[in-house]
């Protein structure tokens, strides 16, 4: 799959897998075929965490 390349799309098309469709990051990095660690670092470029405990990005802060 080809991810957005605007951060705020990207960031948006993950939260809303994230609530509709997978478990936790990992299950949804396996659902797109792409490492986990190229979309935390994506993200954390972005300005954005990842937090297990809500299965959400946030914002730095």
């Amino acid at each position: 799959m080809t991810l957005p390349n605007d951060p705020a799309i990207l960031y948006s098309m993950l939260n809303t897998k994230l609530r509709d469709q997978s478990v936790s990051l990992t299950e949804l990095c396996d659902d797109l075929d792409i490492g986990e660690q190229e979309i935390l670092d994506l993200m954390t470029a972005a300005g954005f965490v990842y937090d297990a405990g809500i299965n959400q990005f946030r914002r730095k802060g």
